[in-house]
């Protein structure tokens, strides 16, 4: 094996690795999946729950384009909720609760059935650099192993250091060793480094809890599911979790120990997610509130383990104990293990280009929290593309880039490397410019014909959305096409409290009213019947709907997208010298020089480059 040259080599087997490997070798490329741990492969470090606001978008992208992340949360999951139902379907953001050990062994799994796909269980200690390009791996035994193509995706455990109170220790993970080599060879090499921290709550016996203190949580009555493939099934049964509050009992508790907190006496000195702080960061930041959410999350269908969301930390474990101990419910909680801090290496993700393959070393790709995201979905998705861009690179094929009107997962990329971040990045529907374009009901539509396109999407999973897709057409045109007499229309709307209709009018019409929702659509004799004789699941109901109400929307976003997409198309030289342009700032030239924006749009976008700035590039451009 060790003799071997592997097209691609993936070192790490988080939600990044694992996608990487799989599309990798699902595009017919020999791929070697290196871990430190194959018993923790797809390990949910931190909550066990995938999608949420944007992030459930990004797992139906995942699933698209044919990664597995989607699949193997339906397989696991024990509650299923469509968030945000109240606001329309651009803001829909499917989530679940998933079995942490079943996740992790689904997974692994799900790769052992891929073909092509080699495992090995050893730290990668330094990467095998030669001119300007990646040629392999090093490991802490002395290994080389050699690849035309590298996907680092090292999650928290690059130089990892792991934070409880006064006391530090190496680790990537609560358990695990740190990860040293990779690090110092990146920057030899001439790249930039930061360190960045994340952290995690304790996890606790439920049957220390007193849930009748506590407000019940269920999931979705309906439940739906993440992947558009019939390889899953909506849940029959959920788990319950629960909700409670912290207090200023709690609080006057929690600040007794900020003396001792490695955030708040000097020793973590770097930036922690803005929008998931420590519970010691909310209360010193919020003082005005009294309180704090708390969900109460079972990690599984049936262990006892149950996870504190909203109470990451990094305080003593005894300052820990005695305050979780004064959360209602929690009286007589017992601990499984403390919540800690992580501090951990990154590189600045301007240092990339689209694909994920770094500017510096060609065939080298990053994916995942070394690029300064948070989040498995972020991860996931960076490591679905960037194991697709090795496998096309290899195959001496065009890259894969999605653009900002695209995905979800566009728009994520395009950040990361055109704008930076000095804090973990996690993805909102606010950061996506066409957000009614991009929901979680059409990702099959916008992505899977692309995926199919470079052999990753199966056709199987094409037809069934060609399918879809007609049959949520022709129901519109129906609409279009199908009028509604005073009889049939008025004593529906009368009900829902809409303007009865003066004469017979097209069901397109009426239905866009802002009152008439879709089982509202179902009480229609016409529509009932339509739905049955041409055996529409609510799928392509939900579908049709949205494509009626929000016509109008959508069409101007469309409209702006296609102006976007003209300013994609006026491509930057790649050897342009920004310093001759006398009239732009010095700011706009710096950052211009640095990022090397492939396209003007992109350009548009840095951070310091003003509107002006892009008129002078244009017009030295002879535009």
């Amino acid at each position: 094996m060790f003799l071997e040259k592997y097209d691609v080599i993936v070192v790490g087997a988080g939600h990044a690795g694992c996608e990487a490997a799989a599309s990798a070798a699902n595009l017919g490329c020999s791929t070697l999946l290196v871990t430190m741990s194959l018993q923790n492969i797809a390990q949910m470090s931190c909550n066990p729950a995938m999608g949420g606001i944007a992030k459930g978008q990004i797992v139906r992208e995942i699933d698209a384009l044919g990664g597995y992340s989607g699949i193997v949360s339906d397989k696991t999951a024990i509650q299923f909720k469509m968030l945000n139902k109240s606001k329309g379907p651009a803001m829909w953001s499917p989530r679940v609760q998933s079995d942490r050990m079943r996740f992790s062994e689904e997974w692994r799994l799900m790769l052992e059935r891929t073909p092509n796909l080699d495992f090995y269980q050893e730290m990668v200690s330094g990467l095998i650099l030669k001119n300007g390009k990646i040629e392999g791996v090093k490991t802490a035994l002395g290994l080389e192993i050699k690849a035309s193509t590298v996907v680092l995706t090292n999650g928290t455990f690059l130089n990892g250091l792991i934070h409880i109170g006064d006391k530090q220790f190496g680790g990537g993970r609560a358990g695990e060793s740190a990860s040293y080599g990779i690090t110092e060879d990146l920057v030899n090499a001439g790249f930039e480094a930061g360190r960045m921290k994340t952290g995690t709550p304790p996890r606790v016996d439920g049957r220390s809890l007193d849930y009748s203190k506590m407000r019940e949580e269920p999931g979705d009555v309906n439940p739906d599911k993440f992947s558009y493939s019939d390889e899953t099934q909506p849940l029959k049964e959920q788990r319950l979790c629960h909700m409670t509050y912290t207090s200023l009992e709690v609080h006057d508790i929690l600040r007794e120990g900020f003396d001792r907190s490695p955030m708040f006496n000097g020793r973590i000195k770097s930036l922690g997610p803005r929008y998931c702080p420590s519970i010691e960061d909310k209360i010193n930041r919020f003082a005005d509130k009294d309180r704090h959410q708390l969900f109460i999350e079972p990690e599984g269908w049936n262990t006892v383990e149950v996870y504190v969301n909203g109470f990451s930390t990094s305080l003593p474990e005894d300052v820990q104990f005695k305050a979780l101990r004064s959360v209602a419910g929690f009286e007589k909680v017992k601990f499984f293990r403390p919540g800690y801090a992580i501090e951990y290496d990154y590189f600045p993700p301007t240092q990339l280009k689209h694909t994920l393959e770094t500017k510096l070393v060609e065939g080298l790709y990053f994916a995942g929290q070394i690029n300064g995201t948070t989040g498995y979905e972020e991860a996931a998705s960076q490591g679905l593309m960037a194991g697709i861009n090795a496998a096309l690179k290899v195959k001496e094929q065009e890259p894969m880039i999605l653009k900002r009107n695209e995905a979800y997962i566009g728009v994520l990329i395009d950040d990361l490397i055109t704008k930076g971040t000095e804090e973990p990045y996690r993805m909102f529907t606010s950061r996506a410019e066409y957000r009614i374009l991009l929901r979680q009901d059409n990702a099959d539509y916008r992505l899977t014909p692309k995926s199919h396109a470079i052999g990753l999407a199966s056709e199987k999973r094409l037809i069934r959305m060609e399918q879809k897709f007609a049959a949520s057409e022709a129901m519109v045109n129906y609409f279009k096409d199908t009028s509604l007499t005073m009889a049939e229309a008025n004593p529906i709307l009368v009900e829902k409290g809409s303007s009865p209709i003066i004469q017979s009018d097209k069901m397109f019409k009426i239905f866009s009213r802002p009152h008439i929702e879709l089982d509202d659509f179902m009480k229609f004799e016409k529509v009932k019947n339509y739905a049955q004789e041409h055996q529409l699941d609510r799928e392509i109901l939900e579908q049709a709907e949205i494509q009626v109400k929000y016509s109008g929307y959508i069409e101007k976003e469309r409209n702006n997208a296609d102006k976007l997409i003209r300013l994609e198309d006026l491509k930057i030289p790649v050897d342009f010298d920004y310093n001759q342009i006398k009239s732009m700032s010095i700011e706009a030239k710096q950052k211009l020089s640095k990022i090397r924006p492939v396209t003007i749009s992109q350009a548009s976008r840095i951070s310091g480059v003003s509107p002006s700035d892009i008129s002078v590039l244009l017009i030295y451009m002879g535009r």
